[in-house]
């Protein structure tokens, strides 16, 4: 599952840097003034700003969510071994 979210980070990264890239050639190709083609970088790199930092935030919620999920995983099955021990230690006492 790590490799999996690995591959997907990799993916976004290149995703939001090509965005990027082919957003500034875009702009900067474009039959506008300087100024307007400044004004509108600046609105688009807050725009994407504001993307980035939600998706950020939801990938963090996601996370914490799995992170929850695995710790009670791992609680109950250290539960059950536990009891496992318990048991083998009792047989052993009464054999």
């Amino acid at each position: 599952m790590a490799e999996k979210d690995g591959e997907f980070g990799a993916f976004l990264s290149g995703f939001l840097m090509g965005a990027l890239v082919g957003g500034a050639v875009a702009l900067l190709l474009a039959p506008m003034s300087g100024e307007e083609t400044r004004t509108m970088i600046k609105d688009k790199s807050i725009e994407l700003q504001e993307k980035t930092k939600d998706g950020v935030s939801d990938l963090q919620k996601r996370g914490q969510v799995v992170l929850e999920e695995q710790k009670t995983r791992l609680s109950k099955k250290q539960e059950k071994t536990e009891e496992g021990i318990i048991v083998e230690e009792i047989d052993q006492v009464e054999s």
